[in-house]
């Protein structure tokens, strides 16, 4: 069963990866090396407010049929995996199979690694005075606040409850609009905020540096989708919850950060 599962979990986040939610009928460019956005501390309010405007508008650009195919090809594979998911959440929630991993990739240390990650970049860029470096690590973290704006309010209005919230023998079906708590505060399950940051931010090094390095974009997705992975494993998020995590993840910190 944990083979199977791994396995599933592997081959969704590779579908997942290169969705393509495009604002225009151009046909998707290769992971080129675009001209850097233009991006300070200063500027990074202005264009996170222009980043939110472009995803909350995105229904505007369904009557393009190559961003409709897309986008019913993402709903489409989201509503199979949900079918999915009360095997694989009552499946994690009752093995203590993950308990090293879950140990090594908990909640607050996959936190603290994507909060590391472009803070360390950014330094490394400041000393080597690499502006490449600085703007990577600004693109990044403007990634992850469009993203989590955009988790707080989908929580807020589906509340769904985590697998982890349910006792092992419970009903993993019926898990929509109950998760309780306070409005404003994202307390429902779907997406996964701790995927929908680390496909952003993967997706900003990879589309960056893919070219000069074929291998970051392996590094990068590899490690976010072992983020993922990991709150499947701390019953933390169903399947469904990480897979459209990365999915808008990536489609956030391609197409409405870096503009690709």
């Amino acid at each position: 069963m944990t083979s199977r599962v791994v396995f599933i979990f592997l081959a969704l986040a590779a579908v997942a990866a290169p969705v393509t939610l495009r604002a225009q009928d151009a046909p998707a460019p290769a992971p080129a090396a675009a001209p850097d956005r233009d991006v300070s501390w200063q500027k990074l309010p202005g264009n996170i407010l222009s980043d939110q405007k472009n995803v909350w508008l995105f229904p505007a650009h369904l009557r393009h049929r190559n961003v409709l195919l897309a986008a019913l090809a993402v709903a489409g594979a989201t509503a199979a995996v949900v079918e999915l998911d009360p095997k694989e959440g009552h499946y994690f929630r009752s093995t203590k199979a993950f308990n090293g991993f879950n140990n090594a990739f908990s909640g607050s240390n996959t936190s603290l690694g994507m909060l590391v990650a472009p803070v360390t970049w950014y330094a490394a860029g400041l000393i080597r005075k690499d502006e490449k470096s600085q703007t990577t690590a600004l693109l990044a973290a403007e990634a992850v606040v469009d993203s989590e704006v955009l988790t707080t309010v989908m929580k807020d209005i589906d509340r769904r409850v985590r697998p982890g919230a349910i006792a092992p023998n419970g009903n993993f079906s019926d898990t929509w609009f109950d998760s309780g708590g306070n409005w404003l505060r994202g307390r429902g399950s779907f997406p996964s905020g701790h995927t929908i940051a680390a496909a952003s931010i993967a997706t900003v090094f990879a589309r960056r540096y893919g070219r000069q390095h074929r291998w970051v974009p392996y590094v990068a997705y590899g490690l976010a989708a072992t983020v993922g992975f990991s709150r499947m494993t701390l019953s933390a998020h169903f399947l469904s919850d990480v897979f459209i995590g990365g999915a808008l993840g990536y489609s956030i910190g391609r197409f409405a950060v870096l503009h690709q």
